[in-house]
């Protein structure tokens, strides 16, 4: 009698083994069509890139900008005082 609880119990462990071994099966199957699907699509990515580049017209490079900055105009001091009254402005 003492035998037949161990006896269950070796049973229980015995389904729960062969459980995991099933869900490890297909945990590994399921990354494996991952990692295929991902080898797939980075392929595909990569040849549509290389065809892109090679049908894209070589652009010419663009001078870069000037960083010199344009002088003001030059003008006399006079001037600009005129301007201002002449405008409205009380100073």
């Amino acid at each position: 009698m003492a035998d037949e609880p161990n006896k269950a119990r070796a049973e229980i462990r015995a389904r729960q083994a062969e459980d995991g071994k099933k869900a490890m099966a297909e945990y590994e199957a399921s990354a494996a069509a991952t990692r295929a699907k991902t080898e797939k699509l980075k392929a595909l990515r990569l040849a549509k890139e290389a065809a892109e580049l090679a049908a894209a017209p070589v652009a010419k490079k663009a001078k870069p900008k000037s960083t010199k900055k344009k002088k003001a105009a030059v003008g006399k001091l006079s001037d600009w005082l005129d301007g201002q009254t002449d405008s409205g402005r009380n100073t």
